[in-house]
């Protein structure tokens, strides 16, 4: 039968034999979509989803923990900058500045004018930082020492007190006070060091 089989496009059988060839690969392409025999099962493609799905809730969770960082890290320099603008002094108005404050602070304090000596120091690991230590001699009565001392933890600069030595003076009620003191100079960077 196939030996006489000869195709033409003016014979009827021809036309019909091909529109039915025609058909039955299309119903057999329909079949394998229908039997997902060319893409993924129901289960698959639910798997696929369910995957996705706890994938982009992971994710949204590490957004919201990573904006919650950058608010932290936001804030923290924020406030680090307004500690260092408020606290520390500017590299060239130190001496002059801190000097000036311990003296008035002493003299409020009602003991004699300080004398001392400075000493600046780089700070490892800090470009802008250095630290300044203070040592600084005065004389007075009890009362005014503990007035100099609260004064000096009310100061608007940042001051720490490192250490405090108090000799009495012989037969007086006048104590000779040594005090160390350690502060913080931020260096200016357009400014003249």
């Amino acid at each position: 039968m196939l030996k006489n089989f000869k195709f033409s496009f003016t014979e009827p059988q021809s036309i019909v034999r091909l529109c039915l060839g025609v058909l039955l690969l299309a119903n057999l392409v329909a079949a394998g979509f229908a039997f997902h025999i060319f893409d993924a099962s129901p289960e698959a493609l639910e798997q696929q989803l369910a995957g996705a799905l706890s994938q982009r809730q992971a994710e949204q969770a590490r957004l919201l923990k990573s904006r919650a960082l950058t608010t932290n890290i936001d804030r923290g320099k924020t406030e680090g900058e307004k500690f260092l603008a408020s606290y520390m002094t500017s590299r060239r108005v130190t001496y002059s500045t801190i000097l000036g404050e311990l003296t008035q602070t002493a003299q409020a304090a009602g003991m004699d004018k300080p004398a001392g000596t400075t000493n600046l120091s780089p700070i490892p690991g800090s470009d802008d930082l250095d630290m300044m230590s203070i040592t600084l001699n005065v004389e007075g009565k009890y009362s005014q020492l503990v007035k100099f001392i609260n004064l000096l933890d009310r100061s608007p600069r940042f001051l720490i007190i490192e250490g405090l030595t108090v000799t009495p003076r012989a037969k007086s009620d006048i104590l000779t006070v040594n005090v160390k003191l350690d502060t913080f100079v931020k260096d200016d960077k357009g400014g003249v060091s």
